[in-house]
């Protein structure tokens, strides 16, 4: 939504590594971040910026907070706070920071590392125009003084973020409705700075299917899992933009479609829902129009690792990922169904005994008699394939399933006399006649 709204606009798009949380910001998951935004294709103005390394920065503006009496050094141990928040639940009360240091006289404990606080102003109100959810107004008598700066050094995720705005101009934030409750908070940091207040709009949670908050549970997964299983990238940005955004009753739509139609007044204000089978299915509708070629260099690498190589004698994959790629939700599966193009799959005992009986084995030896002259065209394989099976007194899908399972070790393939086709005069015999001897 971001990267669509600042292109609609001809804003600057800038992405920002919020990496202060050590234990979860690995170097893996950076890598992941940047490689899932440059598969989808969502562009960046500037950056990344990461905040480890604007620690000097936000140094720099906690202690103009300080200097200007809205901030404070708090000396409270865990263990204090921690009995302090277990009072106050066994009371029924909100936990929440009591300002015992906000205005202390006191000698500040040896040996313990404060953090800094900022003070929230006790009185007032903070009200926004949220752009999808409309006007909020929190009191400030419902907030603490939460933490600016650990005793580490490190910024907090609410100090953190104000800075990057209005160092980056940032004049529209949109993000996860669950930073609903930070937005007053980061506020009143922004009008203790003097700044200007920019634009926000929170937008939905995605659920899983049974309304819960989306979790690995429901088979959420990194971006670039997607890309591994099969999707592509034009078919997911298309499927997480109709998450909780609409354009009438559009259902696909190209990147510059979306740009075109993007605002955020067509945001639902109701938490969209995480649905695998519609993911499958748009991803399908992408196979069908994607590029043979484009499609083919995805499909090769799968090929390989089925020992199935595409080589300068075997049928062009470009033609065979064209006839296959309707059938397919994802990609793997038009490498799984274009094996027995590159080589032979035999029929399992089953197929055989079900498919190849004795019966059918003298049309299948006179089939293959007379592939050996026909004009190898798809018409002219298709008219001989219903000619055989006339000749014998049978129905054409009495001959074609024993010629599927013969040539091709399967009873599903796609069109018969492309298939054929596309194999070439050669190896279909070759098959045949391993299958009939």
């Amino acid at each position: 939504f971001s990267w669509a709204f600042a292109r609609r606009h001809g804003g600057q798009f800038i992405l920002r590594i919020e990496d202060t949380d050590l234990e979860r910001s690995t170097e893996a998951s950076t890598q992941a971040i940047l490689d899932g935004m440059a598969w989808l294709g969502l562009d960046y103005d500037e950056g990344p910026f990461y905040q480890m390394k604007r620690l000097d920065r936000y140094r720099e503006v906690v202690e103009q907070l300080l200097q200007a009496g809205h901030a404070y050094y708090c000396y409270a141990s865990k263990e204090e706070l921690e009995t302090l928040r277990e009072g106050q639940r066994a009371r029924g009360e909100k936990p929440r920071y009591d300002g015992r240091w906000r205005d202390s006289k006191a000698t500040p404990p040896a040996g313990v590392k404060p953090v800094i606080r900022f003070k929230t102003p006790h009185t007032g109100e903070i009200t926004f125009n949220d752009l999808v959810k409309g006007p909020i107004t929190v009191a400030n008598s419902e907030l603490d003084d939460l933490v600016l700066m650990r005793a580490d050094g490190v910024p907090t995720y609410n100090f953190g973020v104000v800075v990057d705005d209005l160092d980056m101009n940032i004049t529209h934030v949109i993000r996860g409705d669950d930073h609903v409750n930070n937005t007053p908070r980061q506020i009143n940091i922004m009008q203790a700075l003097g700044a200007t207040i920019p634009e926000f709009a929170h937008v939905p949670m995605i659920l899983g299917s049974d309304g819960e908050r989306l979790s690995k549970r429901h088979g959420a997964v990194s971006v670039m899992q997607y890309r591994d299983e099969g999707y592509l990238p034009e078919a997911l940005v298309n499927y997480l933009a109709r998450l909780g955004w609409s354009h009438g009753d559009e259902e696909m739509f190209t990147r510059e479609q979306l740009v075109a139609w993007f605002d955020l007044g067509h945001i639902s204000r109701s938490p969209a829902r995480f649905n695998p089978e519609k993911l499958d299915w748009l991803n399908q509708q992408y196979l069908k129009s994607v590029d043979d070629g484009r499609l083919s260099e995805l499909v090769r690498p799968l090929l390989e690792v089925r020992n199935a190589t595409p080589g300068s004698n075997s049928p062009d994959l470009r033609a065979v990922v064209a006839l296959l790629k309707s059938r397919a939700n994802q990609i793997p599966e038009i490498a799984d169904a274009a094996v027995y193009f590159y080589r032979t799959l035999h029929p399992s005992a089953e197929l055989k005994t079900l498919h190849l009986t004795e019966a059918i084995l003298p049309v299948l030896k006179a089939l293959t008699e007379r592939l050996a002259t026909v004009e190898w065209t798809v018409q002219d394989i298709g008219a001989l394939l219903k000619t055989v099976a006339a000749d014998h007194g049978i129905k054409m899908g009495q001959v074609g399933i024993p010629v599927r399972v013969a040539v091709c070790g399967t009873a599903q393939t796609p069109s018969l006399d492309a298939t054929l086709h596309l194999l070439g005069r050669d190896t279909v015999i070759a098959r045949l006649q391993a299958q009939t001897a």
